[in-house]
């Protein structure tokens, strides 16, 4: 997996958008649309809990949260509140990259692109 501003690669395939790697390992597009709201509030559009409704449905055994090239995403505390009841890693989202590799356990991976 590569990344830089605004892409992040995986298995040969460039997303020049916020994704989502499920538990089966599919990569779809996050979609920002239900926290989109918020976006006044922060000055981004940030993680919410709105979003997070996946990790019930999935039930993985960790969730990995991207935070961006240089880990400005924010995320509302109601969804801070939501991870920490998971096992959660959140970290800039390159060096979020570099551990997917190694994670044996199962995982959703949010992962924003850009700031």
């Amino acid at each position: 997996m590569k990344t830089g501003f605004g892409w992040i690669k995986i298995k040969g395939s460039r997303y020049d958008y916020d994704v989502v790697i499920h538990v089966d390992g599919s990569v779809t597009r996050r979609k920002k649309k239900a926290s989109k709201p918020l976006k006044g509030a922060y000055g981004h559009t940030p993680l919410s809990e709105m979003e997070l409704d996946i990790v019930a449905r999935e039930k993985p055994e960790v969730v990995l949260v991207g935070t961006g090239q240089y880990a400005n995403l924010p995320i509302t505390p109601a969804a801070r509140s939501l991870l920490s009841s998971y096992s959660a890693i959140v970290k800039p989202t390159p060096l979020l990259l570099r551990d997917i590799p190694g994670e044996k356990r199962t995982f959703i991976a949010i992962i924003h692109v850009t700031c």
